[in-house]
């Protein structure tokens, strides 16, 4: 088990489709431990696959003292109309939060290391958080998802990082 760098914007593996884990081997094991303990960190709410490198559909969250995982998530269910729009931030774009609209309930449904199914659903921070990692599983970032005018802030305040 191991505690693992988080991978910056920039990096190609952020913005690369994740695979679908077909089996489940000691390698998936051990990334799920490496999931699970680099999200156990005061401020973190989630964390996929990629942002530590690994382009497996795989994410762990940290939300409200619970910490768990899912393997090959897929969005099931989310609310139509309802949406949140407060800001959010990112590990892997260190120091930027905007306003990111999101549904305000979400549902997603995997597995876990024995092949059972797994369901994570909430709302608010918990679907904002399952939305979020899906969007990385993806090869997306939640400056996708920014309007116009604060992505191109994000844009500049990044540039003047050396991001």
């Amino acid at each position: 088990m191991a505690y693992r760098d988080i991978r910056i914007i920039g990096d190609p593996v952020l913005r690369t489709e994740c695979d679908w884990i077909t089996d489940i081997d000691d390698s998936v094991k051990a990334l799920v431990e490496d999931l699970l303990e680099t999200v156990d960190d005061e401020g973190r709410a989630g964390l996929a696959a990629n942002q530590i490198g690994v382009g497996l559909r795989a994410f762990s969250w940290n939300i409200d003292g619970e910490i768990g995982y899912i393997l090959n998530p897929r969005l099931v269910e989310s609310s139509q109309d309802e949406y949140q729009d407060g800001d959010e931030g990112c590990l892997s774009v260190p120091g930027l939060w905007y306003p990111t609209e999101r549904a305000w309930y979400a549902r997603a449904e995997g597995t876990d290391l024995d092949g059972r199914t797994v369901v994570v659903e909430g709302e608010e921070l918990m679907a904002r958080c399952i939305q979020h990692e899906l969007d990385h599983l993806d090869g997306h970032l939640y400056l996708d998802r920014l309007d116009r005018k604060n992505r191109a802030h994000a844009m500049k305040e990044l540039r003047a990082k050396g991001l």
